[in-house]
């Protein structure tokens, strides 16, 4: 008892000094835990005094892991996961693949057995959640483009474990010796052959989603109803350890059993009350997750195979640096924001952790090899931090300087008006052509350069930036602009636009561009009122020109088109909230086109058409010219 509590007073005091101090270095506090870990380890002041104690305190701070990863699946409800799914498959797959099949080719190249090359190239895939998250929460940067990116990239991941943990027990080759001593896991299906662990896998996921179906509902509701709170948060316990217990059973992550559970709790009614009671739990453990890493990286096979292990770990970094930066540039991420994307997700993450000692265990891995895993991987998650810190403090300010530098020297606003028009294409074009007709005069800005060269020689004052910087704005003259509208077909780029003017500019006027209902439902679920989606109005004048030259009156034709897209607008309100659940949308999509068709084939219709003689069509007043000459 003694001796874990001078353990316990060590971690808390290490976390105390050094967090504070890595805060107020603006290094984070996920490096200052990881600093902590390092001095009280083995190889600085030794506190803890050998590696395997430091392994064990990790295996029991990985309950912080599994708490992050459980509220993690409390807070992706099945809408929001669709709503994700571009950024969950196209940017998170595409970054796991095309890093294992790197990974794996370079190793084969090695001539290092093709098992093993498979299963270290999937493991490093993986990001770590925990710092990538803890990082961006930090820095109040969950909901902007760098954040929605990265945390589609680590669902991504985190989903992937499941299958991988699955093909590695396929992997076992033919002399391959077990080890599940020296992994130290000991589960119910080790002495199964692979295709019966891999199966195994499977049912267990499957009691996870049946618990959660139908045993933790009643469960949470049935402790709800005794109005003890310390129960409540007792039973949000006994779910997450329980799963984890579950998932150890079967050699699987607990972390992986946690988030499961997490997603099907998503839409219970008890979803805040735990999130609520389980925070504290989580906050506490991760950090000293954090610091366990750093108390467990072995410096002494470090040193005695630096060149390895650092070439690895350097290696590792900058590959998974470049193909993030590639997948950054295809989602039109400016400089800054795509190197912080890419550094900050670069690491190899804690479930690869996971997978190395599930190899090991199935005799996939032999210890040498683990354990240089093992350093390459606690060494990639410090010197991460380090670099996020070099890039927030020199690189994207010198990038900042360069990019205001240019942009001053390419284009100096010298005009301010009442309306900012930010994207000059051929929607863009149309609409400041039709207000510069009627007097009216826009600042134009447009960030494309080979646009605005084009622009300029056919004589418009078009100026060169990117509308979502603060400092482009007020120089375009937005604190005394009373509209700004959007005219790009980036709903990711307007979302941006909206969040900067709504912090920077709230007076202005903001009236975005949308080009499909889709756009529509996305700007509506951030509160924007002014939406104009392209397609609407030019198909509801072609209907008009049809009702037109089928003998019906002008003036009936306006009225009716005025209705219809009154009616579409309504109905837009209505099926928002409804986007994310296929069949309800279908259902309420045809009540509302029935409703509409109904009230436009009416009374109202009816009315429209007595004594409505204005605006007669050019058909009507022929005809009407005719009778009277005959």
């Amino acid at each position: 008892m003694n001796g874990f509590l001078l353990n316990a007073i060590l971690y808390i005091l290490a976390a105390i000094i050094c967090v504070p101090v890595a805060k107020k270095l603006g290094m984070g506090s996920v490096l200052g835990y990881l600093i902590a870990g390092i001095l009280i380890g083995p190889y600085l002041l030794g506190f803890i005094t050998n590696e395997g104690e430091g392994q064990d305190i990790m295996h029991a701070t990985e309950f912080g892991v599994v708490m992050m990863l459980f509220l993690i699946g409390l807070e992706l409800e099945p809408k929001n996961l669709w709503k994700m799914r571009q950024l969950i498959v196209k940017v998170g797959l595409t970054q796991v693949l095309i890093t294992a099949a790197l990974v794996f080719g370079i190793g084969m190249m090695l001539e290092i057995r093709w098992q093993i090359s498979l299963a270290i190239g999937l493991s490093m895939a993986l990001s770590s959640t925990a710092i990538v998250l803890q990082s961006l929460k930090e820095k109040n940067q969950m909901n902007n483009p760098i954040g929605r990116m990265s945390f589609g990239v680590l669902l991504m991941q985190d989903v992937a474990v499941i299958p991988i943990l699955a093909l590695l027990p396929l992997l076992i080759f033919g002399e391959a010796t077990p080890a599940t001593d020296a992994a130290g896991m000991h589960g119910l299906v080790d002495s199964f052959p692979g295709w019966a662990q891999t199966l195994s896998i499977f049912a267990a996921i499957g009691i996870v989603v049946l618990l959660g179906q139908y045993g933790f509902g009643p469960l949470l509701n049935w402790v709800a109803k005794t109005r003890v709170r310390e129960l409540f948060t007792a039973s949000a316990l006994l779910i997450v350890v329980g799963i984890s217990f579950l998932m150890e059973l079967v050699g699987l992550s607990p972390a992986l059993g946690a988030f499961l559970a997490g997603v099907i709790l998503a839409n219970s009614p008890y979803k805040h009350a735990l999130e609520s009671d389980l925070e504290p739990f989580k906050g506490l453990l991760l950090g000293l997750f954090f610091m366990a890493v750093g108390s467990t990286i072995n410096f002494s096979l470090i040193f005695n195979n630096a060149s390895t292990v650092i070439s690895l770990t350097l290696g590792i970094i900058l590959l998974k640096t470049i193909i993030l930066l590639i997948i950054g540039k295809t989602k039109k991420l400016r400089l800054a924001s795509n190197l912080s994307f890419a550094i900050g997700l670069s690491q190899v993450g804690e479930f690869s952790f996971v997978t190395y000692a599930f190899a090991l265990q199935l005799g996939i891995f032999d210890q040498s090899i683990s354990d240089t895993l093992m350093a390459v991987t606690a060494l990639s998650m410090t010197i991460t931090p380090i670099l996020m810190v070099i890039l927030d403090k020199v690189i994207i300010p010198a990038i900042n300087q360069t990019h205001k530098a240019i942009e001053k020297d390419m284009d100096s606003i010298d005009e301010h008006n009442k309306v900012i028009l930010v994207g000059f294409g051929h929607f863009g074009s149309t609409l400041g052509r039709f207000l510069r007709a009627n007097g009216v005069e826009a600042t134009i800005l447009d960030s494309d350069p080979d646009r605005v060269e084009y622009l300029r020689k056919m004589g418009f004052k078009v100026y060169f930036g990117d509308g979502t910087r603060a400092e482009l704005l007020q120089s375009a003259g937005a604190n005394e602009a009373s509209i700004l509208i959007s005219a790009i077909d980036n709903t990711e780029y307007s979302i941006k636009l909206v969040e900067l003017c709504r912090e920077d500019f709230p007076h202005l006027e903001v009236m975005i561009r949308a080009k499909n209902r889709y756009d529509a439902f996305e700007l509506m679920e951030i509160g924007v009122e002014n939406i104009y989606r392209e397609h609407l109005d030019t198909s509801i004048r072609m209907g008009e020109d049809v009702l037109k030259k089928l003998g019906f009156r002008a003036h009936t034709v306006h009225r009716l088109a005025k209705q219809f897209r009154d009616y579409d607008e309504d109905a837009l309100k209505v099926l928002v909230k409804f986007k994310d659940n296929r069949d309800e949308y279908i259902s309420k999509s045809r009540q509302q086109i029935e409703l509409q068709e109904s009230l436009l084939s009416g009374e109202l219709m009816r009315k429209f058409s007595i004594n409505d003689h204005t605006w007669d069509s050019d058909s009507i007043k022929e005809a009407a010219n005719t009778d009277g000459n005959s």
